[in-house]
């Protein structure tokens, strides 16, 4: 089994300390928020990064959210706050439509000015600088570190450990069976986490809920367990998924870890969920699994960042 480096905590990155690597290093660093209709915790969110991280220590230089279709005031609320809000659509539109959490994501590299991006959920209650400052902390001070995993006990669950409903009913048991590699992560779904620039834009990006299995299969991959780290978050509190929204995550995943393992069918390539309504009536569900490219491919990224080759 490969072996990952020891979890850290993040009381293990003291911000004072923080901040002088960041000036030894001269790195900058991003904070992104994907967000959907999360207008009820975005805000708090954005307000608590911005005013401790950017203002106060300037740790942090900028805080972004990619709106992605949002039909609730989740844009006009992290505005107010003081982030740069970037509607999904009008992020690359030369590579066509796109959907799901790791499409935004994958956008965020293009409009993110950070050499270090660090990506939060945007439905977080009890968002606390820690969350920022746990995860960029190993990128800052250990210069082997390239992609640092957040995992955190859930108590909207009832669960002392480990992860939701998904992760240990889905991720898991294929994680046991096709990748053992990362068995030794906390958390594998987990949404907080980030990455050095070269790294990140180097792998395709899932577009849909299967975005975090993805990237922890192909970073470790590429780049060796020794480029990966995990960091205790502590407490997190969210909003709890019903359960036909969990299957439609679950299929999103089992397609990802399919795919990755080998399996190249129709099914997997363009999944869909079968399940019966209420009436019993057959419905099938179209999931999100497309893939986009690694990012350094898209050739408007590369010339707004100067390395496009005439």
């Amino acid at each position: 089994m490969t072996v990952l480096p020891l979890p850290r905590h993040h009381g293990d990155y003291p911000i004072e300390a923080l901040v002088e690597a960041r000036a030894a290093t001269g790195l900058t660093v991003s904070v992104c928020l994907p967000a959907r209709n999360e207008a009820a915790t975005v805000g708090q969110i954005v307000a608590t990064v911005r005013r401790r991280l950017v203002e106060r220590h300037a740790l942090v230089d900028e805080v972004v959210v990619i709106d992605d279709g949002s039909t609730d005031l989740t844009a006009e609320a992290a505005a107010w706050e003081g982030a740069r809000v970037v509607p999904e659509a009008s992020i690359l539109p030369e590579t066509g439509p796109g959907t799901g959490k790791g499409n935004a994501m994958w956008k965020s590299l293009h409009v993110c000015r950070g050499d270090i991006i660090c990506w939060v959920d945007a439905d977080i209650r009890n968002f606390e600088e820690h969350f920022v400052t746990g995860l960029i902390g190993p990128l800052l001070t250990q210069p082997e570190t390239g992609f640092v995993k957040g995992f955190y006990r859930r108590p909207l669950h009832g669960e002392p450990s480990g992860g939701g409903r998904v992760t240990e009913l889905v991720a898991r048991p294929l994680i046991s069976l096709l990748f053992p590699a990362i068995a030794r992560f906390v958390q594998p779904l987990a949404g907080e986490y980030a990455g050095r620039r070269e790294i990140l834009e180097s792998i395709p990006f899932v577009e849909g809920w299967g975005v975090e299995f993805g990237m922890l299969v192909d970073i470790l991959e590429r780049y060796g367990a020794g480029s990966i780290a995990q960091v205790d978050l502590g407490v997190r509190e969210h909003r709890n998924r019903p359960l036909d929204q969990l299957a439609l995550q679950a299929t999103a995943i089992m397609a990802t870890a399919l795919r990755r393992a080998g399996v190249d069918r129709e099914t997997v390539t363009a999944p869909e969920l079968i399940r019966y309504t209420e009436g019993y009536d057959l419905e099938r569900i179209a999931v999100e699994s497309r893939e986009r490219p690694p990012m350094v491919d898209v050739t408007a990224y590369r010339t707004a960042r100067g390395r496009d080759i005439a």
